[in-house]
């Protein structure tokens, strides 16, 4: 199975994703998050720095719960950083 490549959009997506769960994590380490959420601090470094755009849904989800953060917010500030990239790319 051949992976399609990402979009210069999606990838963008991706890297704001990963500042929002650092940004949420604030001073906690890594290690305590990744632990709450039940992935690997390896799994979470490479979302935080964008080297995995495309993170599974219950990765997602169990990273918003550990980090009490509402799937609804952080679907929508990705999806605004992506719409005012593509407008800015439109103009």
């Amino acid at each position: 199975m051949v992976r399609v490549p990402l979009s210069p959009q999606e990838r963008q997506r991706g890297e704001r994703f990963g500042i929002l769960l650092r940004q949420a994590r604030g001073n906690r380490s890594m290690v305590d998050v990744a632990a709450a959420a039940g992935v690997s601090a390896e799994t979470l470094r490479k979302i935080e720095t964008g080297r995995a755009p495309t993170p599974a849904f219950f990765t997602v989800a169990a990273l918003a719960h550990a980090l009490h953060l509402s799937l609804d917010d952080l679907a929508a500030a990705c999806a605004e950083d992506t719409e005012r990239g593509e407008q800015a790319m439109s103009a």
